[in-house]
């Protein structure tokens, strides 16, 4: 009944003077609406505010009047408009409002429904806001003809099947199905025996112990026994969701049956946009013609954590990826590796999951005593490593909150690991090329894009006379390049490439995307110094597996590029560079504290310890003190965690107005990132705009909507989504308005937001034969920075002082 009343409040003088102007008819000479402004209902967020307040007068249930009032993905502001206001037609208008739903009421024999809580509530919400994008979708166009026989087939065509789950599939035949040979380690297997049924469970264990394929089997059992509609594989960065799909798509091939319609559909990629259609808001130039939203809606998906979170904040549309996630399998990977600002949301996150149904799944190899209490909101006691911790959803129903279940793992240490703290750069260049050229795969993790930018640049020439290769892989490419950059050196350091590991040594420079959920490994490891859990994580990448060829010089060996303490704690900013403006320097301090006595290192014996070591409290004096504070309060540099947790639960208010989604700030070190369109030529000429790509390809968008098929411009706008990179305001070309954007008819592929919600975020730049970024006049589009772009290099701003 939410679902089918959403829209009572079409029936309000302002609203059907919209519809008649729309359709060439002059309402001003109707006496009921001669004074009516269709302008005028922006004031109470059009015809959902009136459905809201409406709702709100005939006594609904809880909760009913908003879920009416959100359908358009945001609060209206009502203030204290009642149903019978003047502004909505009076008494007139509302009672015909009240014989609308009385109809609607007989004919769906149904009643407003009522809610135990607001997490069921929210959940319904969703509901009803995706139910409106699928009505309105190219199945109901025609009114004459009939409706119902074309529910199934909109359903299908936006995705919502429900797939055919294979029964009885052991271990082995899911992962290794030609083999037969895999079997679980003892961590899986007894992770998978607590996996009872919704709730929550914690999974603890070092890197490369097959945490994901635990997580896997345990969902499978979950919708198995229909305990779980799906699945949704939630991982810290792009590209670590972009590489576990291979994986999370070979699962799906075993376990969903080929009687499943639309396999293709549970794919998670560019295509499954192609495939789908889900009204105008799904449509190109809607706000969710973006696979990363949509794919919460799929039965399965793999994507970003921040999707997740913004089904607990106060964003637009944030109750349809609450929808989106209801009676799903959840798995968050990594989640060590977010701040306060995000772990806040996290919580908020997981305790919503588990009010609606849903099995989480948590997965890290360096959580910390504190974050796992946070998680689970109970204390825990268990100190073994790799651990297992269980709060069946049964358990936290009956508040028997005690019965907590956590379970210690045996496990075997591998080889130790040396290592080297070098405070200075140079050696670790040359030592990274000596042992390139020597035939070994090495890895090199900086901090930030900029610095990995530039150590590619060092090294790239030098590798190559030297006879190997250099790579660069970062979150600032064209997901086009990133693709085909991902794809080679993923590959290559991963155990497709163990063939061509022979033929030369090679150099791969990146960020933090390579130190999580990957499956790469390489003989030597170059890292900025980060901490303690960041740099166990990038330790997972060297000599993952015990039988990789390698080249016989090579040996398991780690070079940490720190200063000392004493430089770091009398000048931490000076002495960690950029890091510290990544990391709090008082978290460097004390991770460099706990490593700079350390000349080797075994995993997983030593992971517990360090952790411990880093992050256990204790008080401080002197130069700890005031780096702690600074950890606290803030500093002209970063701000503080206390102010990061409360700017956090304001985005968790339901109160208030509601965020337009680039305002939701998953992360607080991303946020007011742009999506900027980088093109060779952008030209409008004879009715139509001329684009040309990177590649040499040239797309037409004519000027009409009409003048192609929806999925004409489908096809376009997944084309065109591939030349984005996301970038800081700071180096971003200056903003274009949004009426200059809708002469080049970029609407019809690129949503631009609603003005009043200023959400007209996308940027242009034309990129030259050079490289350099140019405004669509052909001027330089940087001020204070040069800014570039090269298939290479990617995104970069080069400061333009001397």
């Amino acid at each position: 009944m939410a679902a089918g009343g959403h829209d009572i409040g079409k029936v309000s003088p302002t609203f059907v003077a919209k519809i008649l102007a729309a359709c060439g008819i002059n309402y001003k000479t109707m006496p009921e609406l001669a004074r009516v402004s269709p302008d005028l209902e922006k004031q109470w967020g059009g015809h959902a505010g009136v459905s809201q307040a409406t709702a709100e007068d005939i006594g609904t249930p809880k909760y009913v009047a908003e879920i009416l009032g959100q359908h358009h993905g945001y609060n209206p502001q009502v203030d204290d408009k009642r149903g019978d206001a003047e502004s909505f037609g009076g008494v007139p208008w509302f009672e015909e409002r009240k014989k609308l739903v009385a109809a609607l009421k007989e004919c769906l024999q149904a009643d407003w429904p009522n809610f135990e809580f607001a997490a069921q509530a929210r959940v319904v919400a969703g509901l009803t806001s995706v139910a409106d994008w699928i009505g309105s979708g190219e199945f109901f166009e025609n009114p004459e003809e009939d409706w119902e026989p074309n529910i199934t087939a909109a359903l299908n065509d936006a995705g919502f099947i429900k797939p055919v789950i294979r029964s009885g599939l052991s271990f082995t035949e899911v992962f290794d199905p030609v083999n037969l040979i895999m079997k679980p380690r003892e961590p899986q297997s007894l992770f998978i025996e607590q996996v009872s049924g919704p709730g929550v469970y914690i999974l603890e264990a070092q890197m490369g112990m097959g945490k994901t394929e635990a997580a896997l089997y345990a969902a499978y059992q979950m919708l198995e026994q229909e305990k779980a509609t799906g699945i949704y594989f939630a991982l810290p960065t792009q590209l670590t969701s972009n590489k576990i799909y291979d994986r999370f798509n070979a699962f799906l091939g075993q376990i969903v049956s080929a009687e499943t319609p639309k396999r293709s559909l549970l794919l998670h990629s560019g295509a499954w946009l192609l495939d789908t259609e889900m009204g105008e808001e799904g449509s190109p130039g809607g706000a969710w013609f973006n696979q990363n939203k949509r794919g919460l809606l799929a039965p399965f998906a793999v994507g970003t954590i921040d999707q997740a979170l913004m089904a607990v904040m106060n964003v637009k549309h944030g109750f349809v990826r609450a929808f989106g996630l209801a009676g799903k399998v959840v798995i968050l990977d990594e989640v060590h590796s977010y701040d306060l600002y995000t772990g806040t949301i996290l919580n908020e996150l997981v305790a919503f999951l588990r009010q609606i149904d849903c099995t989480v799944i948590i997965l890290s190899a360096t959580l910390n005593q504190t974050r796992r209490e946070a998680l689970l909101d109970q204390v825990t006691t268990n100190k073994a490593y790799p651990l297992i911790t269980a709060i069946p959803v049964a358990e936290i129903a009956c508040k028997q909150m005690s019965r907590l279940n956590e379970v210690g793992v045996p496990a075997e240490d591998g080889a130790p690991v040396s290592l080297r703290l070098c405070d200075k750069d140079e050696p670790a260049v040359e030592e990274a090329l000596k042992r390139a050229a020597q035939g070994q795969q090495v890895l090199w993790i900086e901090n930030t894009v900029a610095e990995a930018q530039q150590r590619y640049l060092d090294i790239a020439s030098r590798a190559v006379q030297a006879g190997c290769e250099a790579g660069l892989l970062h979150s600032r490419f064209t997901p086009q390049h990133r693709a085909a950059n991902e794809e080679r050196w993923v590959a290559l350091y991963g155990k497709t490439g163990w063939s061509e590991r022979a033929k030369c040594g090679r150099i791969l420079v990146g960020t933090q995307v390579l130190e999580q959920s990957l499956d790469i490994d390489a003989d030597f490891l170059v890292s900025r110094f980060a901490p303690t859990d960041m740099l166990l994580q990038r330790l997972g990448r060297l000599w993952r597996h015990a039988d990789a060829p390698r080249h016989a010089s090579a040996r398991a060996e780690c070079w940490l590029l720190a200063p000392t303490l004493e430089q770091a704690l009398a000048t931490p900013h000076s002495a960690f560079g950029l890091s510290a403006m990544v990391y709090s320097p008082y978290v460097l301090c004390r991770s460099l504290e706990a490593w700079q006595e350390l000349w080797s290192i075994r995993l997983p014996s030593d992971i517990r310890p360090l952790i411990d070591q880093t992050y256990a409290e204790r008080p401080e004096t002197e130069q700890w003190a005031s780096l702690l504070h600074e950890l606290k309060n803030g500093s002209r540099f970063r701000t503080g965690e206390q102010a990061q947790q409360a700017l956090a639960k304001l985005t968790l208010s339901k109160g208030g107005k509601t965020l337009p989604e680039h305002k939701a700030e998953t992360r607080y070190s991303d946020q007011d990132t742009h999506d900027l369109l980088l093109l060779r030529s952008l030209r409008s000429q004879d009715g139509a705009t001329q684009i040309r790509l990177f590649d040499g390809r040239e797309l037409t968008l004519p000027h009409g909507h009409h003048r192609l098929t929806k999925a004409e411009w489908r096809k376009l706008a997944a084309v065109l989504h591939q030349q984005l990179v996301r970038v800081s305001p700071a180096y971003c070309p200056v903003k274009i308005a949004k009426h200059e954007l809708e002469k080049l008819h970029l609407h019809e592929v690129f949503y631009l937001g609603r003005p009043e919600d200023d959400e007209a975020l996308l940027r242009v730049a034309i990129v030259s034969p050079a490289g350099e970024l140019l405004t669509l006049d052909g001027h330089s589009a940087g001020d204070k920075y040069t800014l570039e772009y090269r298939e290479d290099l990617g995104f970069r701003a080069i400061s333009n002082k001397e």
